[in-house]
């Protein structure tokens, strides 16, 4: 009878070891995970932040006479795609450092921080989402036009401006991605829980 009671408390510290283990190796995770996330949102916002170019081009009023050339201006402000996505990455930035500090403070593994966490993740990826699509759609519309309504294509004459606004739509959707991640790391932590 002493025997088996060994047994079963052996066999218990093992279990809680391993669980241990597993919950470390979660934390290290989630944290290069946030850290990931943090900089991506970080880049992205800064690249379509800095994101202008001047262009001087030159325009035909009258066959007859030399064209004239005119200074056009692209700005991420003209468009409100490019505010929303510089908007949702400063708001991912600050959320990603915000939830690193209260993970790195939360020794006692709060369920309802850990709840609040796992909300805010996911409005996090709905917010980069949204925002990188909606960027991508106006970034279409740049680079083909649109014949249907008279719009022109602008990347051909502003180049460098498409460049920095893919990179950062690209940049903003790998930073949705590792939200989803984080969120899909918490969901297989709350099933290998303990009951």
């Amino acid at each position: 009878m002493e025997v088996e009671r060994r047994r079963v408390k052996m066999e218990a510290e093992r279990k809680d070891q391993e669980m241990k283990k597993i919950g470390n190796y979660h934390n290290k995770v989630e944290m290069v995970f946030r850290v990931l996330g943090f900089v991506l949102s970080f880049v992205a916002a800064i690249v379509v932040g800095l994101n202008k170019q001047t262009k001087l081009v030159p325009l035909t009023v009258s066959l007859n006479l030399p064209p004239l050339d005119y200074t056009f201006i692209a700005k991420w402000h003209y468009l409100s795609a490019f505010v929303y996505l510089l908007a949702t990455n400063i708001i991912a930035c600050s959320y990603s450092f915000i939830s690193l500090f209260l993970l790195l403070k939360n020794k006692s593994k709060d369920n309802i921080l850990g709840l609040l966490i796992i909300v805010l993740d996911t409005v996090m990826v709905a917010l980069l989402f949204s925002s990188s699509g909606a960027a991508a759609a106006v970034g279409v519309i740049a680079y083909h036009g649109n014949s249907h309504v008279q719009w022109n294509k602008v990347c051909d004459i502003y180049g460098r401006f498409c460049k920095q606004v893919a990179a950062s739509t690209v940049l903003s959707l790998a930073g949705a991605v590792v939200f989803m991640l984080l969120v899909v790391l918490a969901s297989v932590g709350l099933q290998k829980r303990p009951n």
